[in-house]
């Protein structure tokens, strides 16, 4: 009985997932310029991907620990590449989108970097 009900957990989950990769998918195609972009790309599919090996460990309980290690290693690493990224294209004078309002790498130390 226990089996079922995690298999329809895992199920949702893996639902869930899928709905965050559909979103992430528009958010690519609706955002002005690199940098939303990005973060939206990365934070859904950051939390699709969770989502679904979530819900596979959950459906089969023998790959739980993996899954655990494959989520731990996804949180750690997906913010940092997607902040190298979007470090690189400033970096690279990809413009922002005119109606930022808010550049928080106008600071006189992102300045600094940017000349070096």
């Amino acid at each position: 009985m226990i089996e079922l009900i995690l298999y329809y957990i895992g199920l949702a989950l893996c639902f869930m997932g899928a709905f965050f990769f559909i979103s992430g998918g528009i958010g690519l195609v609706r955002m002005p310029d690199v940098y939303n972009r990005m973060q939206a790309s990365t934070k859904t599919t950051t939390l699709g991907l969770m989502s679904v090996v979530l819900g596979v460990g959950l459906m089969q309980p023998g790959w739980i620990v993996k899954a655990l290690v494959i989520i731990i290693f996804i949180a750690v690493t997906a913010p940092v590449g997607a902040s190298a990224m979007a470090r690189a294209a400033y970096k690279g004078g990809i413009p922002l989108w005119e109606k930022t309002e808010v550049n928080e790498c106008d600071a006189p130390v992102c300045k600094k970097e940017v000349e070096e």
